[in-house]
């Protein structure tokens, strides 16, 4: 059955004119309230107002406006059921609710809202008519996102009406709006202090996400998996990464663990840098000053493990890089964005996934991480900090480290705090030579680092996680030739690690910060 009434509130006015205007054309009449109705005739579009409508006028400063029976028995009206009561009320059915809501969330991030008026921006009418809407979409259509605007006019002009599929959708969508609207407001309102600040964690944390799309399989072929994404995820996440098409399979769960690890990993540096990950570990990472020469430098320090890996660049990828990408079998590549050169290049390796993150991350960016555990969630802030505790550490050897050691402590340091602990990492300059992660005895992660390293392992600079809970892991770093070593310090052998260093005559820097990462 073709809609004859629309009634249309919204917030958020892009596309609603062109849209409108459809609607009008489908014979379909108006009928709006505030500021939406002036916007729609000041377009020259008829519309009839809600106080019209009601016989009501709008009070308390528009507070309520659309809070009467006639609205909503038109909306939830079931047709012959109840007819005859909503007759009686004096109103008639509404076939289509177009309403998008106060924007609660953008007052609470928009700097100087004051608490008033944050309260002020919370919507009652808006989502009533959604969940009257939605509730009864076996007769209604309910539209609160813009982007849906051309599907259901599109609809209307091949239909005249819109499908109860359609209806059915639209109906789902519109109560995940409203439960994340109400989420964000009862966390708002649970973070809220006295004194005006917020609690870093609210009492009541309600995470909307919307399925992207589903996985081949989880971590395992035998497990079933799915991508989600976080409403209002920030712009340079993983999860506004823009797929370029190449290749012939989806991302798979384990990819898009590697990217995150990958991209985070990344963006530590503000000179052109590569980093390859593996099994959600950088094994290997580089800084240059041109890409080409960071990826090469990267790929290059441990090639045996780049292979199947992953790829963060921090630049576009311009022809050279891509060049040296298609050496070597790659799963993925992500960088903010590629030069149409590199994209013929790169299109034709066959398996090669790419994703262009277009805006960007820094380092010092803030974000909540979330962990599931059984039955629930442990919640942190991101692990933000890095630059400049090398350079701004305690120096408790005897020797002083050199402009040079403590360059590459600088760089290792960064690496560090991306490598699942216990972690240790090599370096030479600005790119990795060995890495040891993920074992039980920092020690073994030590040997691990310097058999990957090799002859480069002589010279190099070792950056630890955490302490060293005894002097033999530098012991070992300091029979493998590396020279200075950066880590937390804190340990109660802490003196027997200072006077092996010494023993050895190794540069040793606290930092006072330790980045474990599990």
């Amino acid at each position: 059955m073709a809609p004859k009434t629309a009634l249309i509130s919204v917030s958020d006015k892009t596309g609603l004119f062109p849209f409108a205007r459809a609607l009008v054309k489908h014979g379909v009449r108006i009928l709006s309230s505030g500021g939406t109705a002036k916007a729609l005739a000041d377009e020259g579009i008829e519309v009839e107002t809600v106080e019209s409508y009601t016989g009501s006028p709008e009070v308390m400063g528009g507070r309520v406006k659309t809070l009467h029976p006639r609205v909503h028995g038109g909306i939830l009206s079931r047709g012959e059921v109840d007819k005859k009561d909503l007759e009686k009320l004096g109103g008639r059915e509404i076939d289509l609710v177009v309403v998008n809501l106060y924007p609660f969330e953008k007052t609470v991030a928009t700097p100087g809202s004051t608490h008033e008026h944050i309260i002020e921006n919370i919507d009652i009418g808006g989502p009533s008519m959604v969940r009257s809407a939605a509730k009864n979409h076996a007769r209604v259509a309910v539209v609160c996102d813009p982007a849906d605007y051309d599907r259901v006019a599109k609809e209307l002009a091949e239909t005249g009406g819109v499908a109860v599929g359609t209806r059915a959708e639209l109906a789902a969508k519109a109560f995940a709006h409203t439960a994340a609207y109400d989420a964000a407001i009862s966390g708002y309102l649970s973070a809220h202090q006295p004194d005006g600040t917020r609690a870093p964690f609210p009492t009541y944390l309600t995470l909307p996400f919307e399925r992207a799309y589903g996985l081949r399989y989880g971590e395992n072929p035998h497990q079933q998996g799915a991508f989600y994404i976080e409403k209002n995820a920030a712009a340079g996440s993983l999860a506004r990464a823009e797929s370029l098409g190449a290749g012939g399979k989806e991302l798979s769960f384990n990819n898009l663990v590697d990217v995150e690890a990958a991209l985070d990993a990344v963006r530590e540096f503000e000179r052109p840098a590569a980093v390859v990950v593996k099994h959600t570990n950088p094994c290997g990472v580089a800084v240059a000053d041109a890409l080409s020469i960071a990826y090469k430098a990267a790929r290059d320090a441990d090639a045996l493990s780049a292979f199947g890996g992953i790829v963060a660049l921090n630049r576009e990828v311009d022809e050279a890089t891509a060049k040296l990408l298609a050496e070597t079998f790659l799963e993925c590549v992500v960088a903010p964005s590629y030069a149409s050169a590199a994209l013929e290049v790169l299109r034709a390796k066959k398996n090669l996934r790419l994703l262009a993150t277009g805006a960007w991350l820094g380092a010092g960016h803030s974000s909540l991480q979330y962990k599931r555990v059984g039955g629930g969630l442990v919640v942190q802030t991101r692990d933000a900090t890095g630059p400049g505790e090398v350079e701004n550490g305690k120096v408790v050897s005897t020797r002083q480290p050199t402009a040079n050691e403590r360059k590459a402590l600088e760089f290792s340091w960064r690496v560090c705090k991306h490598v699942k602990s216990n972690a240790i990492v090599l370096a030479e300059g600005e790119r990795t030579v060995g890495v040891g992660a993920g074992q039980m005895s920092r020690v073994i992660s030590v040997q691990i680092a310097v058999e990957k390293a090799g002859a480069l392992a002589k010279g190099s600079v070792l950056c630890s996680d955490a302490f060293f809970p005894f002097p033999d892991g530098v012991e070992a770093a300091a029979k493998a030739g590396i020279t200075a070593i950066a880590q937390p310090g804190g340990s109660v052998k802490d003196p027997e690690v200072i006077a092996m260093a010494n023993a050895h005559n190794l540069a040793m820097i606290f930092t006072g910060f330790r980045h474990f990462r599990h």
